[in-house]
């Protein structure tokens, strides 16, 4: 890879060698040696994004999930978004109720060992695979008895389909979890989907906001803004807390990346966003890639024979544990198992908005198209979904991409092999003797009066309080530099009547001899020096 490359260069040669048409749907993730995720930025060099040092570790991931992803043209499309979302599964990102939990399992074992044999697959043969971070006897029977009776004679091709009509439906499809807390201090996961912006917070889905409601995202430091207008004219501003500037920075250039994607019509709309205000210089994005409608338009021309798919079958993946042999995760203790747990639901409920929640409206994101069986789905915008009987906890939100070429594959694995939790949880422990945690730290010492209120509240009375430090500096320096002008005008040859009885006072005819000529003159000493010295050397 050349220096100057740029990453529009790299996705190019990536996409050729998988014979990919319909690429605007993917992009390249990689993670900086801070353990923070970023996307390839294609306008730029790809040397000068990486933070590491060659070789560069990156993974090809689904960046926009398609809103029907069955109508995808190419069959090629079809199979690497559906080996994203098997990797969802397994990760806890897809959450569903235990029937649709059995059926995308079978799926997956049809597509990737054909039909049921009785003398290939002996009792018990679906435990071997790993679907979900944790596993029940009962769920893994249920998985064997569709796949020997239902899914008989399906290609692999149409098992992958109908995984992908199934994904679609669910509550999470297209969740990539940004952890966040709330401004009370709740832990929360915001997402943004190809329907709107999501937050999941314990185990609900609390907000849905489509994308037409979102007016305006900007961040300062490790504050989000969401900013909503709804019907009847009611603005609502969302704000929550990431736990880096880094971090903040990346939740809000995917929500613009996002919002531009599924919300333009075309991508001459597409404008730079900028976060900055008075007191903040804040950063300027703009998403430079085609927008979904122009992709589908794009797509439907697309004529040629369809490629020859090289699927994964039983080779071990790094990325999705879930084709690999190995130990359950059910051997696992319970108490380290709380955190990769996925909580297969028993049925989707609502309930009344949680009192913690700021009152938006949340809403289905089935009410965004028009699916096969779903026009007489209720109306759901007055509810929160429940989406699991536990906390929403994906077990790869703080490491989703390797930092180095076999360095993750090996701690995972260790990691699952001693029951070790993987949960944003650590990365906050962690936090807490890097250099920004004691620099808070710090604040908070000069600030004693916040040492009594919760870590949310503390921070925006330290916001306030550098807000208000910034106004400060900002009055002085600019009377500052008006008495210079004012000065330098004073002293000047300009004639008029403001600057005559200026010059006139008493006051200003002291200044004048006592400070300024003085000044002036040894001003003009101390360059005629300089200059003299230049002239000799």
């Amino acid at each position: 890879l050349q220096r100057d490359a740029k990453g529009q260069y790299l996705f190019d040669l990536l996409c050729h060698h998988l014979n990919l048409l319909e690429k605007d749907y993917f992009g390249i993730r990689f993670v900086d040696p801070d353990k923070q995720r970023h996307w390839l930025e294609f306008t730029k060099s790809v040397v000068k994004q990486m933070r590491a040092q060659p070789p560069f570790t990156m993974c090809f991931r689904v960046k926009f999930y398609p809103t029907d992803p069955a109508a995808l043209k190419e069959e090629i499309t079809r199979y690497l978004v559906f080996l994203q979302i098997k990797r969802d599964l397994y990760h806890g990102r897809l959450l569903c109720k235990t029937s649709d939990a059995a059926l995308l399992a079978a799926y997956i074992l049809q597509a990737e060992i054909g039909d049921y044999d009785p003398g290939k697959h002996p009792e018990g043969y679906s435990s071997k695979f790993q679907f979900f971070p944790k596993h029940s006897e009962k769920l893994e029977r249920k998985i064997a008895e569709i796949h020997k009776s239902e899914l008989s004679g399906q290609t692999p091709a149409t098992s992958e389909l109908n995984f992908l009509r199934k994904a679609q439906t669910l509550e999470t499809y297209g969740v990539d979890p940004h952890p966040c807390k709330d401004v009370s201090g709740n832990a929360a996961f915001l997402a943004f989907t190809p329907f709107g912006f999501v937050v999941l917070q314990g185990n609900k889905r609390v907000h849905f906001i489509k994308w037409n409601e979102v007016t305006k995202m900007k961040f300062e430091g490790k504050t989000f803004y969401l900013y909503v207008s709804q019907k009847e004219e009611k603005k609502i501003v969302l704000t929550y807390f990431a736990p880096t500037p880094e971090a903040c920075k990346h939740l809000w250039k995917c929500g613009i990346e996002n919002q531009a994607f599924y919300k333009l019509e075309k991508s001459s709309q597409v404008r730079t966003v900028s976060s900055s205000n008075l007191f903040f210089k804040g950063s300027r994005f703009r998403y430079s890639g085609r927008v979904a409608k122009e992709v589908m338009e794009s797509s439907a021309k697309i004529k040629r024979e369809p490629p020859e798919i090289h699927r994964a079958g039983l080779v071990p993946s790094r990325s999705c544990p879930s084709i690999t042999h190995g130990p359950r995760l059910s051997s696992v203790p319970r108490t380290r198992r709380r955190a990769v747990h996925i909580s297969i639901m028993e049925g989707l409920e609502s309930l009344r908005d949680s009192a913690h929640s700021t009152p938006v409206r949340s809403a289905s994101h089935g009410d965004a198209f028009a699916g096969p069986g779903r026009s007489g789905r209720a109306d759901s915008s007055e509810r929160v979904a429940v989406i699991a009987d536990e906390s929403y906890s994906p077990a790869d939100s703080v490491l989703p991409t390797p930092v180095a070429e076999h360095s993750l594959e090996l701690m995972l694995l260790s990691r699952q092999a001693n029951g070790a939790p993987c949960s944003i949880e650590e990365e906050k422990e962690s936090e807490a003797g890097t250099p920004a945690a004691e620099a808070e730290g710090e604040l908070r010492a000069l600030c004693p009066g916040t040492a009594g209120l919760g870590p949310a509240q503390a921070q925006q009375v330290n916001k306030f309080l550098l807000s208000v430090l910034r106004l400060l500096l900002v009055t002085v320096g600019l009377l500052f530099v008006l008495l210079l002008l004012l000065i330098v005008l004073t002293e000047s040859d300009l004639d008029t009547a403001f600057f005559r009885d200026i010059r006139q006072t008493p006051e200003f005819e002291q200044f004048h001899y006592q400070y300024f000529c003085p000044l002036r003159r040894w001003f003009a000493c101390k360059l005629r020096a300089v200059v003299n010295l230049l002239i000799d050397t």
